[in-house]
């Protein structure tokens, strides 16, 4: 199922980003580590208690030169539309001021869980000062001190309290999920209709034309496809047109529910940086990902004109250097007659299992050609490997010193495994333990 979404709403300074930062601690650092993916500062993954979750800090939102209250209110209903749980947070040494209250009530309506927390209790003695939030109705009321990281326990305790459950739809194991990503415009609802055979979805050259999504089962070639169509992560209307970058959040979750992803490029528009940010969240959900470069049939072509943008999307897209690339025309149906096979392909490697015996050959004859490197006269000594999971396949490599195996050795493991096995389109990923004696 997708992780749950959490939002922090409320007034400017009363600590929304200092609250942001201490939920996600160093979550951020780790994500940024893909070469090549510039990250929006406004939403992270976190984790507590074993719970993973998204988490957005709507002060982050450029909402252009709206007056404050109309920001305050903007913001609440991206959170109320995107959010599972809402965090709503106050200024406890303000008291309850009229924008507290406007907020409160447009919380109130949308019947979603919201969790109050009082910033800036900086001490037990100031605890008190909550007291008077209880009038806004919310049941959760929590102190909380951002700058000190006090209280956010037992707040993130009351948050997770509130997650669903489960997902709302469960697929046969032998079911394929499929999402389609990218940026408004590029052809995301072309591709879905031309994949159905059918004008399902609402076709239009207007970004954000696109309704809300419906996930779509479909059998092709006696294979079973659900089709969880992200065309619709952007509404219309003035604050959705002001935060494109916040729609990424229907399309991350989408892709949690997803086997494989669908990156879909205009080759007119060409590679932007939108595009980049989009593809670096698919990487991070460790899915199977196909970049699909659509409007093939609008370009002028020559002999070299498919082998030229090829090279800038490896250019633009070097942590995706795993995925295939497939150009068409959902305009016209130009080669999508590669897609299915392509995409069902993409599924089994995202699930291959490599027999222990045949992965330690492959990693012994990977050391022979290239020794593994050393440190302060420490050489890496690598025991044996094995896969401890599929989707996307996790290979685990018992040694001497974890911190031996550096970026670049694991990076040369990682390619002789793909060379080796039928890796195509899925990440790999490549762990070191520790050996016990």
């Amino acid at each position: 199922m997708p992780n749950p979404v959490v939002a922090i709403v409320g007034r400017p300074n009363v600590g929304k980003s200092t609250i942001f930062n201490r939920i996600i601690g160093e979550r951020m650092a780790i994500v940024e580590d893909i070469p090549g993916v510039t990250r929006d500062r406004i939403y992270s993954k976190a984790e507590w208690t074993n719970k993973e979750f998204h988490v957005i800090d709507t002060g982050g939102i450029d909402l252009g030169d709206e007056p404050l209250f109309s920001q305050m209110k903007q913001q609440a209903e991206l959170a109320i539309n995107e959010a599972d749980v809402i965090i709503f947070l106050a200024n406890g040494r303000d008291g309850i001021t009229g924008a507290d209250e406007e907020v409160s009530a447009i919380l109130h309506r949308s019947n979603k869980p919201v969790v109050l927390a009082v910033n800036k209790i900086d001490n037990h003695e100031m605890e008190q000062l909550i007291y008077e939030f209880y009038a806004l109705g919310i049941e959760d009321v929590y102190p909380v001190s951002g700058s000190h990281g006090l209280g956010i326990g037992d707040m993130l305790d009351a948050v997770i309290h509130h997650f669903p459950e489960k997902d709302e739809v469960e697929y046969d194991e032998d079911t394929i999920r499929m999402s389609v990503i990218g940026r408004p415009n590029v052809g995301k609802s072309s591709i879905v209709n031309a994949v159905l055979g059918e004008e399902r979805v609402i076709v239009s050259d207007i970004p954000g034309t696109t309704r809300d999504a419906v996930d779509t089962v479909f059998e092709r070639d006696n294979q079973e496809y659900a089709l969880i169509d992200t065309a619709g992560m952007r509404k219309r209307g003035k604050v959705y047109e002001n935060t494109e970058k916040y729609s990424v959040l229907r399309a991350l979750r989408a892709m949690e529910r997803s086997d494989v992803v669908l990156m879909v490029l205009d080759i007119e528009e060409g590679i932007r940086e939108q595009d980049k940010k989009i593809a670096g969240y698919a990487d991070d959900a460790g899915r199977a990902i196909i970049i699909i470069v659509n409007k093939w049939d609008a370009v002028d072509k020559d002999d070299k004109t498919m082998s030229e943008f090829e090279e800038k999307v490896r250019d633009g897209f070097q942590f995706l250097s795993y995925a295939p690339i497939l150009f068409l025309s959902a305009k016209t149906q130009k080669r999508m007659q590669h897609l299915l096979p392509m995409v069902k392909q993409a599924a089994d490697n995202h699930k291959l299992r490599v027999p222990t015996n045949v992965l330690n050959d492959v990693i012994l004859d990977a050391v022979i050609m290239n020794p593994t490197p050393t440190e302060a006269n420490r050489r890496l000594r690598i025991n044996y490997a094995t896969q401890v999971a599929v989707g996307p396949p996790t290979i685990v490599l018992f040694v001497n010193d974890p911190e031996l195996l550096h970026f670049s050795y694991r990076r040369y493991l990682e390619n002789r495994l793909r060379e080796a096995f039928q890796f195509e389109a899925t990440p790999l990923k490549v762990l070191a333990r520790k050996k016990n004696d």
